[in-house]
């Protein structure tokens, strides 16, 4: 195990099979391992800082019907919600002053957002913060959407793609969306010029480790400069209510695994992780993450912004508990970095 995850950090690559025994086996002692040469990797490249990035979830109404997420559709006991482009601009400047330089607009697939609306707020962002990084998580649109907010200023756009197995990804989806679909936006994400972001839920309901292994591949092939991956959280109002979350160990294992295969990568600790475990964002920067999001929506909508249960959106989770972040990633030997964050190389 030892010598597979030196190949590992010595060639930034492994045969699927070596991945797949990876996966398996790796525990103990030789995950601490895994772990320590993906965090020496992320502070060749970042040091110790951390860049944080204001998370505004701008809306939980979608027209989608993902069976594993709490906004989907067919929730009729979720209190829905939309922020106006004067409150996102608010919970912007309340961020601008805390001295964010990275706001990601997150929401449901709604039709309401239409691209005359997303562009309006992109533009009003960027117009009154020049200096800053724009970045959407919207979901699927056409291609003509994604290049309108991309001229409008937007500069980075997430977009999961869950998984990559066909059979899979119909488990997980209602037959109205297709992999296909999610794969032609990604691409033209990248193709366009967006600091595109992808990823995966660990231990999503029939997930496999030879899934696990082509998502590998995959963003091995994709190449994304963002990655985001945390565990499967279920909640209560959806067709998986009753299945089990992702595993800890598996999901910082594969953290450490695409740091070692991607160094430059921006990979975030993700708010799922901290929600799975209270120690959870400290254990993900510990596998190689070099991101955190803590959240700048309105305290009054984040409990409606229900992707799972039990959310961690408050404390060192929320803006406003900068400090204490800040003291929690001293305590692990890291600082927080207020800059832009972009993936080396690249500008506004």
């Amino acid at each position: 195990m030892r010598e597979l995850i030196e190949r590992l950090y010595r060639e930034q690559t492994l045969a699927p099979g070596e991945l797949r025994t990876l996966l398996l086996e790796c525990r103990g002692e030789d995950l601490d391992f895994l772990m320590q040469k993906a965090r020496a990797v992320a502070q060749s490249h970042f040091g110790n800082r951390i860049y944080i990035r204001g998370l505004i979830e701008i809306g939980n109404c979608c027209h989608n019907d993902c069976f594993y997420c709490g906004i989907r559709k067919s929730n009729r006991h979720l209190k829905r919600y939309r922020l106006d482009a004067e409150t996102i601009l608010a919970c912007c400047r309340h961020g601008y002053e805390l001295g964010f330089r990275t706001f990601v607009l997150q929401g449901g697939e709604d039709n309401y957002m239409n691209d005359d609306r997303v562009t309006e707020v992109v533009t009003a962002i960027r117009t009154e913060f020049p200096d800053v990084a724009i970045t959407l998580s919207l979901g699927e649109r056409p291609t003509l959407s994604y290049e309108r907010f991309f001229q409008a200023g937007a500069n980075r756009y997430l977009l999961r793609h869950e998984t990559h197995n066909e059979a899979h990804y119909r488990r997980l989806h209602p037959e109205d969306m297709s992999l296909s679909n999610r794969l032609r936006c990604l691409n033209d994400l990248k193709r366009i010029g967006f600091q595109t972001g992808t990823g995966i839920m660990v231990g999503s309901p029939g997930q496999t480790v030879d899934h696990l292994v082509e998502d590998i591949l995959f963003i091995e092939q994709f190449r994304p400069q963002m990655i985001g991956i945390g565990p499967f959280l279920p909640h209560h109002d959806t067709p998986f209510a009753s299945c089990p979350p992702g595993s800890l160990m598996q999901t910082l294992a594969l953290l450490s695994i695409f740091r070692l295969m991607h160094p430059q990568a921006l990979i975030p600790s993700t708010t799922a992780l901290a929600s799975l475990t209270p120690d959870g964002r400290e254990k993900g920067i510990l596998a190689g993450a070099n991101v955190v999001m803590p959240n700048l929506s309105p305290v009054e909508q984040r409990k409606n912004y229900a992707l799972y249960d039990n959310k961690a959106s408050m404390g060192s989770e929320a803006a406003e508990g900068l400090r204490l972040l800040a003291q929690r990633l001293a305590a692990i030997g890291y600082e927080i970095d207020k800059s832009q964050g972009d993936y080396p190389g690249k500008t506004l």
